[in-house]
């Protein structure tokens, strides 16, 4: 669906809102991004758009809005993916690549250090799940749109949510049991222990029960699961690895953590939004963005292979709609980008620039931040969210 209803979105707006349900906490600030948009699209703020409005744009949401037909369909799109052969392999750049999935674990691990606590961060990332989305569509014949992981729904009990129940409808289930002695996140010195769960072993159940993932591990988080004996890149078939951790999801996937992100103190600037998102981990704070991955955890622990995970491609589109409200709400910062071209910095390089290019070949071709800050800007975006 790209016919968007925007009277009815507005129309929230209008509304006193005395409580919210879990996981619609977020439903007033989303309302007030499309009122927001809407003003700004009747008065030309955006300039040229390449023919994308509001009503013609691309409409993705929350998977638990989903229909069972509509579930399925993503997942049989993934899977297709899994089965398509990949390009990383045959041009050398990924040796253990099997298939066009690890194309996009391949890159990910390729760039990590460029691409997290850095001034792309959040394009670079943006284009990544733009590029997913359109090999799911053109490669194999899904016709929906790239769906979100709303981390407030079932915030307390994560691994209880419909999405892990390991049906057919589900992104499959937590993995089996398996003792480790917890996992540790944080990108600084200052590790945040994470006690271990109900899982730690191969996910057998749904439709990524029995996966095989192929590139990595660089830096688990999770005890347990050793590094690649042969780098980065080499071929390390093993199965897919999830420990869902309620714990991590109770101290930092919060409505306050959240809302403090769009509306908030970090709101000022993309300078203060990006850090918090990210995770201030000198003060042991693992944000949304990481959090996200440890409560997974797993395959999902590791910041380079983190993608060997399908949930990766939900945690991000979640993390790219925060930005898009937070873009929305300040529309006078929205097309900022602060930080440098190295991880928190280490080593000091120069800050990043709009001219930067953001590196996706061989899943999409390389293109500047300058043409990624805008979801409705046309080329190459043209989607929102609901």
């Amino acid at each position: 669906m790209r016919l968007v209803n925007i009277l009815t979105v507005l129309s929230l707006c209008a509304a006193p809102v005395l409580a919210f349900e879990e996981g619609d906490e977020l439903s007033e600030i989303q309302a007030q991004a499309i009122e927001a948009l809407q003003a700004a699209e009747g008065s030309g703020a955006f300039g040229k758009r390449d023919g994308c409005t509001l009503f013609n744009a691309r409409v993705r949401k929350d998977w638990n809005s989903l229909s069972s037909p509509e579930k399925k369909a993503y997942t049989g799109a993934v899977n297709c993916l899994l089965q398509q052969p990949s390009k990383l392999q045959a041009s050398g750049l990924a040796p253990g690549a099997r298939n066009r999935y690890d194309d996009f674990v391949g890159v990910h691990i390729n760039q990590t250090l460029s691409i997290h606590g850095t001034g792309n961060f959040l394009t670079w990332h943006r284009y990544f799940i733009w590029a997913y989305e359109n090999a799911l569509r053109e490669e194999c014949g899904y016709d929906g749109y790239q769906p979100y992981w709303n981390w407030l729904a079932y915030r307390d009990e994560p691994s209880k949510a419909p999405m892990f129940d390991g049906s057919d409808t589900s992104m499959s289930s937590n993995g089996v049991f398996k003792y480790h002695n917890g996992s540790s996140s944080g990108l600084t010195a200052r590790a945040v222990y994470i006690p271990s769960g109900d899982g730690g072993g191969c996910v057998t159940r749904g439709p990524f029960g029995n996966m095989t993932v192929h590139l990595g591990p660089v830096s688990p988080g999770m005890n347990g699961l050793a590094v690649n004996p042969g780098g980065p890149l080499a071929y390390n078939p093993r199965c897919l690895s999830r420990d869902i951790s309620d714990w991590t999801s109770q101290h930092w996937m919060t409505p306050e953590n959240v809302l403090n992100l769009t509306v908030g103190a970090a709101a000022t600037n993309i300078k203060t939004f990006q850090d918090e998102l990210q995770g201030r981990f000198g003060d042991g704070f693992l944000g949304t963005h990481t959090s996200g991955h440890m409560i997974v955890n797993g395959e999902a622990s590791d910041i380079f292979s983190s993608t060997n995970d399908p949930t990766f491609f939900l945690h991000h589109a979640m993390v790219d709609r925060v930005y898009w409200l937070w873009q929305a709400l300040h529309l006078t910062e929205a097309f900022n980008i602060a930080g440098t071209i190295t991880i928190l910095n280490n080593p000091p390089s120069r800050d990043a620039r709009l001219d930067d290019l953001v590196l996706q070949e061989p899943n999409a071709p390389n293109r500047p931040i300058s043409d990624l800050l805008s979801t409705i800007g046309g080329s190459p975006f043209c989607y929102i969210y609901l």
